[in-house]
């Protein structure tokens, strides 16, 4: 399955949790979403060969971790009725106008 839009997303997932029993509490969503990141952070230490991961460890891809990430994060945006695409545009928006010269070469 390909998802699209954030809309999308937010509908898969919903429909997921709801099939499974429903949401967690708010602070176990977030717990979760911790979780992943943590996977994430050990991932990527592994293909930067910085901490590479025990011998045996079963291998996910980045993508499969990014994406687990990112489905706890989906939960807690249903959970609370926000729209992401909105959300992710307004933010997008303010880093555009914040931060327009702040990164570029200083003369």
């Amino acid at each position: 399955m390909k998802i699209k839009t954030f809309k999308d997303a937010q509908e898969q997932v919903d429909k997921i949790i709801e099939e499974f029993g429903g949401y967690w509490p708010p602070l176990s969503m977030l717990a979760s979403v911790v979780e992943e990141v943590g996977e994430m952070a050990r991932h990527i230490n592994d293909l930067e060969e910085f901490k590479p991961k025990k011998r045996g460890k079963r291998k996910k891809g980045l993508q499969e971790e990014i994406s687990d990430t990112f489905f706890s994060l989906l939960c807690i945006t249903n959970y609370y009725k926000i729209d992401l695409g909105e959300g992710l545009g307004k933010v997008i928006e303010k880093y555009r106008r914040r931060d327009k010269e702040r990164f570029r070469e200083q003369a």
